[in-house]
């Protein structure tokens, strides 16, 4: 494992040029499904998205399922395992996986003992069935990884062929609690290589509260197979890092694998998130558009173990990439509906973002939160749309002198003049939008040589364009 300096521009902290891709938005709420922890959801499996994870009771496998990401959030969820009253797996069910390998369904899970909740160990569910939420489980089989050690958050995936098994666990003779491991797998029940330590937390956010790297999660994309991971106490220090290793590198070798310096997805106070992390990731319903899915809380103090508070919520916002090939995380999101980007008609490759709370056009964004924004009802009432910025919830777009800002809430009316707009068809296109002015019924929002102002569009189709809106 490598931790100098040599990693992508996207895991410095600062994200590097972030062009966006056509693709539609990703339709769900947030969050998305409450107290349910360390989410995993599937890819679409015949045409359904499959989410399990682990209920604050820790003591059962459980499974939903819908047509659509947001369906998940109502969908009947249905117990397909509980753990014994006594014994081997009687003690705490952690941290869930449901994957489709071939013609059957396998879940790998984190169970302890009844005599001692804490001795977890990974063990592996396998059906035959179509559908994952129906009976015909198997009894759980014993994973057997290096050591009889505390083990769990198990994931596979497939790579050039080969599967592989990819795993946390406390190595004998190594002073850390959890370090990431990975061998090749002979089949979804056994491996067959030696395993291969390839992370072990000896950054400063790390070990906070205890030294961790668990929960991995795998994307492979444009030349890379990407890993996310979760460190430190699971409160509000928990957090995201990444490694990295080249699509033709031998994964089993662990001079292959980069480990970014700093965390790429981090508690957000403007936001009210705490403790983002332990995710996986899936696709939107246009098939391609990846999806980040995590757990987080919507306060920073607790009671108590932070492992029994219950309030780590299933949370879904789109993942976006910047120019060099590496995944740019942003923040993780408040409450609300659906994340947006906006794009004028003449500058169809740039987005609008706001910089030092001036909003701007640009091709490179270095935040890319700095370009989310949410519709919300307008402060002046029926009729109205205001622009929420998600990563300064507080702030909303306001024409004020005619150059728009992202401007503090206040409960005035002259502020709800100038923070409510009226949304309407595109004036260039009727399948985008436009948005009109409160204070003038001829003046909208428009593009101005990269600035964002309130203007009269003429009649020509350029400056029509400068005032239509494309929503990604």
């Amino acid at each position: 494992m490598t931790t100098g300096s040599t990693a992508p521009a996207a895991t410095r902290g600062k994200h590097a040029a972030d062009r966006p891709r056509p693709s539609a938005a990703t339709t769900t709420r947030n969050p998305l499904v409450e107290q349910r922890a360390d989410p995993f959801v599937t890819r679409p499996v015949d045409g359904m998205y499959y989410l399990t994870g682990s209920v604050p009771e820790y003591d059962r496998v459980v499974i939903r399922g819908a047509t659509t990401l947001d369906g998940l959030a109502t969908a009947r969820e249905r117990t397909i395992w509980r753990r014994p009253a006594s014994g081997s797996m009687g003690g705490y069910i952690w941290a869930p996986e449901l994957h489709r390998v071939g013609d059957r369904w396998y879940v790998y899970f984190a169970a302890g003992d009844s005599d001692d909740p804490f001795r977890i160990r990974t063990y592996v569910l396998e059906s035959i069935g179509a559908d994952p939420r129906s009976t015909g489980w198997l009894p759980p089989k014993r994973m057997v990884t290096g050591w009889d050690s505390f083990t769990l958050d198990a994931t596979t995936f497939e790579h050039r062929g080969r599967r592989y098994f990819l795993w946390a666990q406390s190595e004998p003779g190594i002073a850390t609690n959890t370090n990431l491991y990975i061998a090749e797998m002979v089949s979804p029940l056994e491996l067959v290589t030696p395993v291969v330590r390839i992370a072990v937390p000896t950054l400063s956010w790390e070990i906070q509260g205890f030294r961790v790297n668990e929960g991995p999660a795998v994307l492979i994309r444009n030349g890379r197979v990407f890993v996310t991971f979760s460190a430190s106490a699971t409160d509000a220090r928990y957090c995201m890092g990444l490694l990295y290793a080249d699509e033709n590198a031998n994964l089993l070798d662990a001079r292959s694998w980069t480990k970014a310096p700093d965390p790429i997805f981090t508690t957000n106070a403007e936001t009210r998130q705490f403790g983002p992390g332990h995710n996986s990731f899936t696709v939107a319903e246009d098939g391609t558009t990846d999806v980040l899915v995590y757990h987080a809380r919507d306060y920073r103090d607790i009671n108590g173990d932070p492992l029994f508070d219950p309030n780590r919520h299933t949370r879904v916002q789109k993942l976006f990439w910047n120019a060099d090939g590496t995944p740019s995380f942003g923040v993780p999101v408040g409450k609300g509906e659906t994340v947006v980007r906006l794009s004028p008609l003449d500058a169809p490759d740039f987005v609008v973002r706001h910089a030092e709370f001036r909003l701007r056009v640009e091709g490179e964004v270095p935040e890319v939160a700095d370009s989310w924004f949410r519709f919300t009802p307008g402060h002046l009432g029926a009729g109205t749309v205001s622009i929420q910025s998600v990563n300064y919830p507080n702030r909303y777009v306001c024409s004020g002198d005619g150059v728009l800002r992202i401007e503090q809430f206040v409960e005035s009316d002259e502020y709800g003049t100038i923070a409510s707009f009226v949304r309407v068809p595109g004036l260039a296109d009727r399948s985008a939008v436009s948005l009109r002015s409160l204070g003038d019924s001829g003046a909208y929002i428009a593009h101005e040589a990269g600035r964002l102002v309130i203007a009269r569009p003429g009649r020509g189709r350029a400056e029509r364009e400068r005032s239509t809106f494309r929503i990604s």
